[in-house]
């Protein structure tokens, strides 16, 4: 399912501490487009992705962005992007029909080779996720009752259809959402979590680099086509969260934020309060044993020590999209009109 687009103006980059709270402006991002991808592979390179065609790498951490344009992409919105290094990288295209694709470069984006186009008008693909550069997966909006998942174990050389059987049936409304490129995750062990939203807010989940799959509820608020989940991260194989909402009333509290402590099979609703509109949640602390959350949506963007605690550590009132954390525990957001924010974990 697409997400709502915000008409582009200016561009700026921000960097927010998280025990000051303060914010400076950095150099421009060099674009005014909408951004929702965002990939962070090291604590210096960072691959970020939007509309028009536009992808953008930063290889000094952020000080300064390249920006350009995907040759014969100017029709085509970016919404996730998952990098390497600062050469190889993929985008995936959001959109009805054949404007959902996939493209990788190993040259830093002086050439892109166009990998998938998805051939059915009734599909739209939300996001993807690698577990290496070999190995990937993508998710798509069910069609014909079952969501639509590829799959490439030869870097990208061909992305093919997962078979249907092997999917639990789409309820009828239920989708996936391109809001954030964060619609599904990966574990290095080979297993795989998407999350849904509509009709029901549900968790597929795989063990075995998606052959087989099983599905969970989840209390996220859901019943209509504005909500659902949006975003789902895990940690380890046990512990995960999801986040969303409504994104037609990003003010509106929750049920909007779970987390699991079993691999997905339960979940249960975080106190966290208040819980307005979440697109992105990532894992911000670089302690493997602690869940320190950074969240985000239309509305604003926050940051908890644990999923399980009632109040937030900080809030604040920012319009981002989508958000990446890298190595070190930091974390690149992105939004619309070209802003980029970088977050520091707390000390």
């Amino acid at each position: 399912m697409s997400a709502t687009r915000v008409k582009v103006a200016f561009a700026s980059v921000l960097f927010v501490g998280l025990v000051s709270a303060q914010t400076y402006t950095l150099p421009t991002s060099n674009t005014t487009e909408n951004l929702r991808g965002i990939s962070t592979p090291t604590n210096s390179v960072a691959w970020a992705s939007g509309t028009h065609g536009t992808y953008l790498l930063t290889t000094d951490g952020g000080k300064t962005w390249r920006a350009a344009q995907v040759p014969d992409g100017e029709s085509l919105d970016f919404r996730d992007v998952a990098a390497f290094d600062d050469h190889k990288a993929y985008l995936l295209a959001a959109g009805p029909g054949d404007q959902s694709r996939i493209y990788r470069t190993t040259d830093g984006g002086k050439n892109w080779t166009l990998q998938f186009t998805n051939v059915d008008p009734k599909g739209f693909f939300d996001c993807m996720a690698l577990w290496d550069f070999n190995n990937g997966i993508a998710i798509g909006d069910p069609v014909n009752g079952k969501f639509q998942l590829i799959e490439t174990d030869d870097a990208g050389k061909s992305w093919k259809p997962i078979p249907s059987g092997s999917l639990p049936p789409a309820i009828d409304g239920e989708g996936a959402f391109a809001a954030s490129g964060t619609c599904i995750a990966v574990n290095a062990s080979g297993h795989a979590w998407f999350a849904t939203g509509g009709k029901v807010a549900r968790v597929f989940r795989s063990s075995d680099f998606g052959k087989t799959w099983n599905v969970s509820d989840t209390p996220i608020i859901h019943g209509s086509d504005s909500t659902g989940i949006f975003s789902i991260v895990f940690r380890d194989l046990l512990h995960g969260v999801v986040a969303g909402g409504d994104y037609k009333q990003p003010e509106k509290d929750g049920p909007n934020l779970a987390y699991t402590e079993d691999g997905g099979i339960s979940w249960k609703l975080s106190p966290l309060s208040p819980q307005f509109y979440f697109s992105a949640v990532g894992y911000s602390s670089k302690q493997r044993a602690a869940q320190n959350l950074i969240i985000l949506g239309s509305a604003h963007a926050a940051y908890a020590d644990q999923p399980g605690n009632k109040s937030w550590r900080k809030v604040w009132d920012m319009n981002l999209n989508s958000v990446s954390v890298r190595p070190d525990g930091s974390a690149i957001a992105v939004g619309p009109k070209g802003t980029i924010v970088a977050i520091s974990p707390a000390q």
